[in-house]
């Protein structure tokens, strides 16, 4: 097998084996090129010894994951592009990067995870195999279990989501303060979270099919989250101050607005 490291791609979702490091391959596939689209990437670093055996051509590392004739890297091998997160077992995921549209890279590592008491609503963004943003009464790790739960009718076999913030709406979603939360119809939002509340009974609402906005980077709280019901995962997000003391180059660009082209 070639010096070759294995991606897990969310944005799209994709198994690609690669001659790049984290940080030269978030950039190759934020960036764009001939074939990349520009925009946000989001993919965990794949230990090959842990997944299924059979599951995946991995033998194609070795056959094309080689340098090319004039000795530059191999950028991408495409190894898998349907349901590859459900066949990639969680404890096969290493560090979460995150990529903003212009190609700056932060890697998170696995964090110990905790509930977090007294919160009322929460708000998910979820990646992988479905994109919606929703409004839920469910802490992380109790949503994951929900939405993977395979006696009800509507869920997937695994998931990949933040938790974005909710300022005061997360309490109060008529009157709470929502600051300079960047979420598209803020009104809309308050009338879902009002409702979830209200209802004993729906424990999430959906509140986008799909974020036109791109990541919420600079919103996350808490962190990223991999599961289903056997397994659990968490990536911490680094705080405010955490961003702007070390990793203030891709803090500063995750801010930046989205530019339509």
């Amino acid at each position: 097998m070639s010096s070759a490291r294995v991606y897990l791609s969310l944005i799209p979702q994709a198994l690609i084996a690669s001659m790049l490091e984290p940080v030269d391959f978030g950039r190759y596939f934020a960036v764009g090129t001939r074939v990349h689209s520009r925009g946000e990437a989001i993919f965990f670093e794949v230990d090959v010894n842990q997944l299924p055996p059979g599951e995946f051509p991995l033998e194609l590392i070795g056959q094309r994951c080689v340098p090319k004739a004039d000795g530059s890297p191999k950028k991408s091998v495409y190894l898998a592009i349907y349901r590859v997160l459900s066949r990639v077992p969680v404890a096969a995921l290493g560090r979460l990067h995150l990529v903003t549209r212009d190609g700056k890279t932060l890697a998170l590592e696995r964090g110990e995870y905790s509930d977090e008491p007294g919160r009322r609503a929460h708000l998910y963004q979820e990646f992988c195999p479905i994109e919606p943003v929703v409004a839920s009464c469910l802490p992380p790790r109790e949503f994951c279990r929900a939405i993977t739960d395979t006696t009800q009718p509507v869920h997937v076999p695994r998931i990949v989501f933040s938790e974005l913030s909710l300022r005061g709406l997360a309490r109060d979603p008529v009157n709470g303060l929502a600051n300079d939360l960047p979420y598209p119809n803020m009104q809309h939002l308050r009338d879902v979270l009002s409702g979830l509340l209200a209802d004993g009974k729906k424990h999430s609402k959906l509140v986008m099919k799909q974020s036109t906005e791109g990541v919420f980077y600079r919103t996350v709280r808490g962190g990223f989250y991999v599961g289903d019901q056997q397994d659990f995962a968490f990536y911490r997000f680094p705080s405010v101050a955490e961003l702007e003391a070390r990793h203030y180059s891709w803090w500063r660009s995750a801010q930046a607005p989205a530019v339509n082209v």
